[in-house]
């Protein structure tokens, strides 16, 4: 069923009238930060086939002030209402749950929040402090708040994935946490709200992420991953403009620690960098030797 409120923001009041009428079909959700680009549509598909006609399909749009830290881009980062509202409707949303920060946070800066723990102080945490407690803490909100019983998650954010999956298992969640793959363009650059910041020769340069990730799925150790990946940024280290690494990590799926040079299984190849103003991340999966 459509209720045709994806074609305008709606208040919480309307959208659990619009929930409540829906019928028995599961609530399926994909929060953003809107800016919606293709790769927010292919959750918003997903969403829509997982549920299918007989579900809901909510988005929401919030910018949350609690995950930028300081000297971050929250007044930078771009609201593009109305284009989110075209984007979600065809890509099969019912709803679009826009709020104010006022009506997120009532009462200002909540006094009792999420934190991420451990996990959250690795890689992205460590290069933003403060960022997953702000992240999980407006997820545990939205979660709440459009009662949803599925969610989905892009594999573009893979620590932001694992973190969400960790907090719905120790809190007792009952949503269902589902990752989508990365959308890329066709140049090989993960989808990003951030991408539009990029001026055509620092687009250049940050081509450098994707072909060091993809350097690194041909060797078949942990170890020869590594040193693909860690060739192809070091052979970028005279573009113009310049990339600065924050980090290339080869991880655990499970907590984001370093996996060792022979290690078997899955790990996460995972890369930070800034190209002039705009920070961007990505991340690849590998598999090597013998699953144990």
């Amino acid at each position: 069923m459509t209720f045709g409120l994806a074609t305008a923001r709606v208040d919480l009041d309307r959208l659990l009238d619009a929930r409540a009428t829906a019928g028995p079909g599961q609530v399926a959700a994909v929060l953003t930060m809107g800016a919606l680009h293709e790769g927010h549509a292919a959750l918003v598909r997903a969403a829509r086939e997982r549920v299918g006609p007989a579900g809901f399909v909510v988005v929401t749009v919030f910018v949350n002030p609690l995950q930028f830290g300081a000297g971050e881009d929250l007044d930078r980062y771009p609201r593009t209402l109305d284009a989110d509202l075209e984007l979600a409707r065809a890509a099969g949303a019912d709803a679009v749950f826009a709020p104010s920060a006022a009506e997120v946070y009532p009462d200002g800066a909540p006094q009792v929040t999420i934190v991420a723990g451990p996990m959250g102080e690795r890689l992205e945490g460590a290069a933003r402090p403060g960022h997953f407690d702000g992240m999980l803490t407006v997820v545990a909100k939205l979660l709440h708040l459009t009662r949803a019983d599925v969610t989905f998650f892009g594999d573009k954010d893979a620590q932001q994935q694992a973190l969400v999956r960790r907090m719905a298992r120790d809190l007792n969640f009952p949503a269902e946490i589902v990752g989508v793959p990365t959308v890329r363009e066709d140049d090989g650059l993960a989808r990003s709200s951030r991408n539009r910041y990029l001026s055509p020769a620092e687009r250049r340069t940050a081509l450098t992420l994707s072909r060091a990730l993809f350097a690194a799925r041909d060797p078949l150790t942990a170890a020869g991953a590594r040193a693909a990946a860690r060739a192809v940024l070091d052979g970028a280290a005279g573009a113009v403009p310049p990339l600065t690494l924050d980090y290339l990590a080869l991880v655990d799926p499970g907590d984001f620690t370093e996996v060792p040079d022979d290690h078997t299984g899955e790990a996460i190849l995972a890369v930070a960098a800034r190209i002039g103003t705009t920070r961007l991340i990505d991340n690849i999966t590998l598999t090597f030797g013998a699953t144990p």
